[in-house]
């Protein structure tokens, strides 16, 4: 039988064999004070969007209030009533896991979606900073080009409509953000061109060690905002008033979180908040992640003054992103960026 999972059990070994040159926080004793090991399931807020095109003014305020607090407050929210049908979802789902089923030597030799295949994590110098996962990221630039998909055109005609579905989305709620801090809704819109935004499809396989190995180790999205489609299996953990909680799946909402430059952005108003993937032991899972990004030479600066960190270019700050992990093994992120 051919296998479409990609080799994370013999990269694991490898891993395992070598010696530790990284540290990592779980290995270390100096946890950074106040941090606790502790999981327990946590619910997230959740928004119903419909209010926010309700004919009663105090409806609306209060849900783009209740968005805006639930960003600066968790940095994570669930939604509802969010406009893009269960159908579109069940029919994105049904083609993102007829993708992954591909062979694995297909898959990375294939040049699907824009050579956008990957799996594990390449810089990983030791299993806790193994990612137990494999994932299409896609530019939404790509997601248009019909000679990207190859054969996999059904796939083409539901991502086409899911992407825009997601983008329109985006917008709204970036428009909210935006609004409540004094600027016009449309900041983020001008900003963050379609072409510089990406859809990442995520598949993370059973994994026998599951208690050690996180299905994408902790970090936070180094974009403006990401909204998440994820299936009922359920995994991910966010940090929450020093400690990690879990997120209950819920079937008929998706999940935003805000990012790094829309923390860099408000001010520190609004929180990008650390999270992770845990590894299932019995079950594997599936979630679809929309990045709303501006282009590479955009300057990122704060939206009032006197501004906590040092303007920056979006390229900029993924290249520090980059050079941090490849030394450390982890992402240091905007304290880079203090001023």
């Amino acid at each position: 039988m051919i296998d479409s999972s990609p080799p994370l059990l013999h990269y694991y070994g490898k891993l395992s064999r070598l010696p530790p040159q990284i540290p990592t926080p779980d290995q270390r004793n100096d946890l950074p004070d106040g941090i606790a090991l502790v999981e327990e399931y946590c619910q997230l807020p959740l928004i119903d969007l419909s209010c926010l095109s309700s004919t009663n003014e105090k409806v609306r305020l209060a849900c783009a209030d209740a968005i805006c607090r639930a960003s600066s407050e968790w940095g994570f929210f669930q939604v509802v009533n969010h406009g893009i049908s269960p159908e579109l979802v069940r029919n994105m789902r049904r083609e993102q896991v007829k993708l992954f089923q591909t062979p694995f030597e297909k898959k990375v030799t294939c040049g699907v979606l824009d050579n956008s295949y990957r799996w594990g994590t390449p810089t990983a110098t030791c299993p806790k900073q193994l990612s137990w996962s494999e994932a299409f990221h896609i530019p939404i630039s790509k997601v248009f080009e019909q000679a990207c998909f190859g054969e996999f055109s059904s796939l083409r005609e539901v991502m086409v409509e899911f992407a825009a579905a997601m983008s329109k989305l985006a917008r709204l709620l970036a428009g909210v953000l935006a609004e409540n801090l004094g600027h016009p809704r449309g900041v983020f819109g001008n900003i963050c061109q379609e072409s510089n935004c990406f859809l990442r499809l995520n598949r993370y396989p059973a994994c026998p060690m599951s208690s050690e190995i996180s299905g994408l180790v902790p970090h936070t999205d180094s974009d403006y905002l990401t909204i998440l489609s994820q299936d009922e299996v359920g995994g991910l953990q966010l940090m929450k008033d020093s400690k990690w909680v879990a997120v209950k799946p819920n079937p008929d909402a998706l999940i935003v979180n805000i990012g790094d430059l829309s923390q860099a952005w408000s001010n520190d108003i609004y929180k990008s908040v650390e999270h992770k993937v845990m590894a299932n032991r019995k079950k594997e899972r599936y979630s679809i992640a929309y990045f709303l990004c501006p282009s590479y030479d955009s300057l990122i600066g704060s939206c009032r003054e006197p501004s906590i960190y040092r303007k920056f270019t979006f390229g900029e700050y993924r290249s520090q992103v980059q050079e941090d992990v490849k030394r450390t093994g982890r992402k240091m992120g905007l304290p880079r960026f203090l001023l």
